[in-house]
């Protein structure tokens, strides 16, 4: 039987693996990146059988990926098809490790685009946002400014989540936008599970707006609803601005990049943003706590110069 499966073409294999230890395992837009790995190898080594796989084919298959993607990207989709190999190799479905010793390359990653914005270009955004007595999107960019919620979680946000007494915002569940019909579910990770402090005048508008909503329901959606729907709003605003275009993402960034230079600490941060550890707050802003320390630096000479 084991000898008959190793002639299964590898696509197959792949296939069958990502349905048996993925599906209902890992959150849909993780699955999403399974699958679009499976149509890449599909693609790629259409004819690849199991028992084919050893160094040269599997590198074959790497580099033939890294032709159109970057370095990243194809270190990505190394890791993914890995771990599928490695159980093949348990399972005895295969004699040796052919991922062993694997040389990654790739594309050179495009010119990074601007993540953040400043504190004066947020308030120059902040200027043109038309916020009426209606919740309407130019609000939702706002709540997302001045909390650093994700996409998701901010469409989650229902009248029932906010305690205006105490100017709290509680995130316990997101919105599936990327399905039709919608739907809570359950935050990125259980570190998204936070409560996020409001200033008092978030916590003063937002309560007026949304005083006659239903309690449940998510003050945001009505419908279907596109991250580039939002995102498209956001770059007419910025250019109204003459700021950088930057993404509903890039408005998170924003908000921890002005904590921290603001001297708020990397745990508080953490935690106002529902990270899983510090370590992934330190490694997405390291250029601003690069800058920080240099800044920290200058500041140790001077007292210590101040001493004698």
């Amino acid at each position: 039987m084991a000898s008959k499966k190793s002639t299964q073409l590898f696509y197959r294999y792949y296939a069958e693996w990502i349905g048996l230890y993925k599906v209902n395992a890992v959150r849909e837009v993780t699955l999403d990146k399974y699958y679009l790995t499976l149509h890449w190898v599909r693609v790629l080594a259409p004819t690849l059988k199991l028992n084919q796989l050893d160094r040269r084919t599997y590198q074959k298959l790497i580099n033939d990926f890294a032709v159109e993607h970057e370095r990243q990207t194809t270190i990505d989709f190394h890791h993914q098809i890995k771990c599928a190999i490695l159980d093949a190799l348990d399972e005895g479905l295969i004699k040796q490790n052919p991922t062993r010793k694997v040389t990654i390359k790739g594309r050179n990653p495009r010119p990074k685009k601007i993540k953040y914005l400043s504190q004066s270009q947020l308030q120059s955004l902040i200027k043109q946002l038309e916020l009426g007595t209606v919740l309407n999107w130019d609000w939702f960019i706002l709540l997302v400014a001045k909390t650093g919620l994700r996409f998701a979680e901010a469409l989650g946000a229902t009248p029932q989540d906010f305690d205006f007494e105490k100017r709290l915002l509680t995130i316990n569940k997101t919105w599936n936008y990327r399905r039709v019909d919608g739907g809570f579910q359950p935050t990125k990770n259980t570190s998204s599970i936070r409560k996020i402090e409001l200033d008092w005048q978030t916590a003063m508008q937002f309560s007026q707006l949304i005083k006659n909503c239903p309690p449940n329901n998510p003050i945001f959606v009505n419908g279907r609803v596109f991250n580039s729907t939002i995102n498209h709003r956001l770059a007419v605003l910025c250019k109204k601005a003459k700021v950088p275009v930057i993404s509903i993402h890039g408005l998170r960034h924003t908000h921890a990049s002005l904590l921290l230079f603001a001297g708020v600490s990397i745990a508080s941060v953490a935690r106002r943003l529902g990270h899983s550890s510090i370590t992934t707050t330190q490694k997405t802003y390291l250029h601003i706590i690069n800058e920080l320390e240099s800044q920290d630096s200058d500041k140790i000479m001077h007292e210590m110069s101040v001493l004698m």
